[in-house]
């Protein structure tokens, strides 16, 4: 690129109108050199899928973390950046966020900068590198950790949630670099583990200091903007009964007689049905992007021989909260309220229960988030996928996303990625390699239009 090139291009990037289309020969350049990178593209993701790291469940040693980390890590290293792998501490009991006893040790954490020339905006890219298990690996077509080419799709576990958006990532910052382009501003790369169970490696990446202007992570959304999320707050209810023969007439609880704790869970469920339908109608349960909050009951556990009357169980409760619905302090304890007095009032009605209470725990509290629909860098990022012929809108997301530790720690961040989430953390989960192709273009076209050009 000559000087008179890069003086014109940086004029064009640097405009912040929604416009369609490529805006300069330089933009032009970077589809033409994404397509010549297909192979490579392939072949990055390929190795990510190599990589086990599926997510863990309570203390399990370490998979493939490190080893895929170290990999994304040399390729910025030849980009010009500086990598930091770390392991965060382990987390703790009492914390609200996270789950107690969490070791991060072989399943580092990654952070590496490419610095601008100054004067750009600075721009987070993204990703975990955590996968759900291949269960029933008996269902896939191919093996899940082999990723295979068919029918222009790559197949195998991660590939769609987000190994194949993060080689994206790293394939449009390599493609600006072999077009002799320099940014003006700084462009943060973090890949983290856990966000598939508790969302530990980003907070923990937000705790270590990783920042930018925005941020993009590379969820597949299909090329729409998440600007927003639901959270989760997750009670178990315990309720007591009385052990006895099943199969022996009891006499009344009040003279001894046995309770069957399972039966005593209508009550409780009768009011999550009510609480279900209040919150679908409730004004303040109304979001433009976002479904109502919700609580599903997810599992239940009691009894513990077949002919003897329960004496417990536990109910344990998915409930899904608006960002709207976070307190002053960062948490979902308003929600957490209001499902205790709806339960307890149901138990009051019951006499076995109001003379027995309820016994109540709750998981971590994953808060939610949003950032404005109309931020500079989403309108950017859908204007470079419509560049591209992909036509995104803002959107929100009614699970949870690692954008909203970011954008709650002071990076306005969305998901944006490559094909839709429909394939994800299902038996053979696939990914397009056009839609791949034309999201590597438009995180390059959206880097180059956020942080500009620099001298």
């Amino acid at each position: 690129m000559n000087e008179q090139d890069a003086v014109s291009d940086k004029d064009a990037v640097n405009e912040q109108d929604a416009t369609e289309g490529f805006r300069s020969p330089l933009e032009q350049s970077v589809a033409e050199r994404v397509r010549e990178a297909r192979e490579e593209l392939v072949a990055l993701t390929a190795e990510l899928v190599a990589c086990d790291t599926t997510a863990r469940e309570g203390p399990m040693p370490a998979r493939d973390e490190e080893k895929l980390q170290r990999v994304l890590a040399a390729r910025l290293e030849a980009l010009g950046a500086a990598p930091e792998l770390w392991e965060p501490e382990p987390t703790g009991d009492g914390d609200r966020f996270l789950p107690g006893g969490l070791d991060f040790v072989g399943r580092p954490q990654l952070v590496a900068t490419l610095p601008g020339a100054g004067g750009g905006r600075s721009l987070l890219l993204n990703g975990h590198i955590d996968a759900v298990d291949v269960e029933p690996r008996e269902r896939w077509t191919s093996d899940p950790f082999v990723c295979v080419e068919r029918d222009g799709a790559l197949y195998g576990r991660g590939v769609n949630d987000m190994k194949g958006g993060i080689a994206c990532l790293v394939v449009a910052l390599e493609t600006l670099r072999r077009l002799d382009v320099r940014l003006a501003g700084d462009v943060v790369f973090c890949t983290v583990t856990d966000e598939e169970s508790s969302g530990a490696g980003g907070r923990r990446a937000v705790e270590h200091g990783v920042r930018a202007d925005a941020g993009i992570c590379a969820e597949p959304t299909d090329f729409a903007a998440w600007v927003s999320c639901r959270g989760t707050v997750t009670p178990t209810i315990t309720i007591e009964g009385r052990a006895g023969h099943a199969e022996m007439r009891q006499p009344h609880w009040r003279e001894g007689g046995a309770v069957n704790a399972i039966e005593r869970l209508v009550p409780l469920l009768q009011a999550i049905q009510r609480l279900r339908e209040d919150w679908r109608t409730r004004p303040d349960q109304q979001h433009p992007l976002l479904s109502p909050g919700d609580i599903v009951p997810t599992v239940v556990k009691g009894g513990s021989w077949i002919v003897t009357y329960p004496a417990s169980c536990e109910l344990t409760c998915d409930a899904m909260y608006l960002p709207g619905h976070v307190d002053a302090g960062g948490t979902g304890k308003a929600i957490e309220g209001e499902i205790v007095a709806c339960l307890e009032a149901a138990a009051s009605a019951d006499p076995w229960l109001r003379e027995h209470p309820l016994k109540w725990s709750w998981s971590c509290d994953v808060v939610p988030a949003e950032m404005p629909a109309d931020h500079p860098l989403v309108t950017t990022a859908l204007a470079c996928a419509g560049a591209v012929g992909r036509r995104g809108a803002a959107a929100g997301l009614d699970s949870w996303h690692d954008a909203a530790t970011f954008t709650r720690g002071g990076t306005p961040t969305f998901s944006f990625g490559p094909d839709g989430i429909e394939s994800a953390h299902a038996v053979d989960e696939h990914v397009t390699v056009e839609a791949m192709l034309d999201y590597t273009t438009a995180i390059a076209l959206t880097a180059l239009r956020w942080c500009g050009i620099g001298g």
